[in-house]
């Protein structure tokens, strides 16, 4: 198995620099510039949760952050990348240039009221599973704080925020990052929802997925059936073969897939069928490794059902390029804030949403901790992780889910439309805010981590985008 660049460079030894020291005031400044602003947060989480527009239809939830943003003084460039929901905020001048990533797209297939039972909307087809509705709400929040700390304080910098359309599924970031859009940020900051607080350095899986759409013959079925090529077969054909390939691949990689289509009728042989295929490992070129032996299969199928096959790859992430020197630092700025307290109704609520819990360990109350930093490897992807490629890069958890939530479930839905999440996109904003002020106070901090991550890439490295060249598949949740 390859060891990936990030945990190749764990024992990298940075340039000396000074960490935050304990009660450092730019926690409390931070804290008191996100509470300021905490109605805010709070409307913009909830107009994007109740909205719950899916990637690259993110058409209300982009002009609202726009919209925010620009009364604030930032300046607006829209429809970045050839994406018309990404966009770019920027406040300030100089450096050094930090950028805040904002995510917005819900999940399709998923919905549920803010509630602690199960209780799906009505004619309602998505809902913020990740919680990015408050991705976005916090990241606006921190960037706002952050513009009027530099106007108080006078001091020179950049705060870029950067409103990334499509993370599930259809990596808007890597195409602002194929664009050249990152290419003069020093460093830049993100977070994302979660059941715990943390900012350990976790890297991710890289992955590709393509829609595989076969092609076939209808036919009666009953009347006709020799003459009748089934497209379903194709895909179930390609189907036992990929799931066969299970039992060879590496244990830390992964393949998973979803038909999308499979006909409408079962006495009419169906022409068309489609599978939506993800294949994840921990480096490039592993995936790209199992990703061939999926095309035969896919070459394969069709050759024995007698049917056609093409694929288009949909998107496609770079694994997290993990930067201690800041994730040190997020460290520290997240345990001076400290972790998140319930009321009493949320407390309530809480301990429903933990009774629809299979897994028997109540972990209720550790949404008041701070988990332990450690280097990990982490299995989702992100496409983030291209990011990270392109300039020095760290993010957080925080605990916006009742303590044992899964990502993608309806109980991290309720919890995302509700005071539990608010309070969480709070705290990344405090966090947030208080490493950019760190950041643009330390300048030594800056520079150490820009020389890990040009020692963590390589002196040969060259970016490669895991969707090749392809255009921002703007339809791909239609």
């Amino acid at each position: 198995m390859r060891l990936i660049p990030s945990l190749v460079a764990i024992g990298f030894a940075s340039a000396a620099f000074a960490l935050p020291a304990a009660s450092d005031p730019s926690t409390e400044t931070a804290s008191e510039l996100v509470e300021e602003r905490s109605q805010m947060t709070a409307e913009i989480a909830q107009s994007l949760w109740d909205w719950a527009e899916v990637g690259y239809q993110e058409t209300q939830s982009s002009k609202l952050l726009q919209d925010q943003l620009a009364a604030e003084g930032f300046t607006i460039e829209a429809g970045v990348a050839d994406i018309p929901t990404a966009f770019i905020a920027e406040y300030g001048s100089g450096g050094p240039i930090i950028a805040i990533l904002a995510e917005m797209d819900a999940l399709p297939g998923i919905n549920q009221d803010a509630s602690p039972t199960r209780e799906p909307i009505e004619n309602k087809h998505a809902g913020q599973a990740c919680g990015h509705n408050l991705f976005g709400a916090g990241s606006v929040s921190a960037a706002v704080a952050i513009r009027h700390w530099l106007e108080d304080t006078g001091t020179e910098g950049t705060v870029r925020l950067y409103g990334t359309p499509a993370e599930e599924g259809g990596s808007g970031k890597v195409y602002m990052v194929r664009a050249g859009l990152f290419d003069d940020v020093d460093i830049a900051l993100h977070w994302h929802p979660s059941d715990s607080n943390s900012a350990a350095a976790s890297t991710s899986l890289a992955n590709r997925s393509a829609k595989f759409r076969f092609t076939g013959q209808s036919a009666h079925a009953a009347g006709a059936p020799e003459r009748g090529r089934s497209a379903l077969d194709g895909v179930e054909a390609m189907d036992m073969m990929a799931n066969m390939m299970h039992e060879h691949m590496p244990q830390d990689a992964r393949m998973h897939y979803v038909i999308t289509s499979g006909g409408e009728a079962p006495n009419v042989v169906p022409d068309f069928a489609e599978v939506f295929y993800y294949v994840r490992h921990p480096d490039p070129k592993g995936v790209e490794e199992i990703w061939a032996r999926l095309e035969n299969a896919a070459r394969g199928a069709a050759l024995g059902t007698g049917t056609q096959v093409d694929w288009e790859i949909i998107h496609g992430n770079n694994p997290l390029l993990v930067n201690e020197t800041l994730a040190k630092m997020m460290d520290s700025k997240l345990r001076e804030l400290g972790g998140i307290t319930y009321t009493p109704e949320e407390q309530q609520f809480a301990e429903s949403i933990a009774s629809t819990f299979d897994n028997p360990d109540n972990k209720l109350g550790s949404q008041e901790e701070v988990q332990p930093y450690e280097v990990s490897l982490g299995y989702g992807s992100t496409d983030v992780g291209d990011v990270s490629y392109a300039a020095p890069t760290v993010g957080l958890n925080t605990a916006t889910w009742v303590p044992g939530t899964s990502a993608h479930s309806w109980q991290a839905v309720a919890a995302s439309g509700m005071s539990i999440g608010e309070k969480g996109a709070e705290l990344a904003a405090k966090t947030l805010t208080a490493a950019a002020i760190e950041l643009y106070q330390n300048p030594d901090l800056v520079e150490a981590a820009k020389e890990e991550f040009e020692e963590k890439r390589g002196p040969d490295y060259e970016y490669k985008s895991l969707l090749g060249d392809r255009e921002p598949p703007l339809d791909y949740r239609n």
